[in-house]
């Protein structure tokens, strides 16, 4: 299996569950707040999870180590008079 694939794979998964999650919490089936926030923490892991891949497949962008210059128009000099 490519690593795209394993990785696409691994996201269904992932999407699965939390659509899973979302319909338990969406139900109103839990009969104690522990379960709720013990779901809520699942959720919010699994969407860290799945931006973490989604930022590492994405291109990175260039860094210029320079910075970058922006001309404001002509430099004011004092006069000495």
């Amino acid at each position: 299996m490519e690593d795209i694939q394993l990785i696409q794979k691994l996201q269904k998964i992932l999407n699965d569950d939390l659509h899973s999650i979302g319909n338990a919490l969406l139900s109103g089936g839990l009969d104690k707040i522990e379960n709720y926030k013990y779901l809520v923490g699942q959720a919010h892991t699994i969407q860290k999870t799945l931006q973490e891949i989604s930022n590492l497949l994405q291109p990175k962008e260039q860094k210029n180590e320079q910075g970058t210059v922006i001309d404001l128009g002509q430099a004011r000099t004092r006069s000495s008079t």
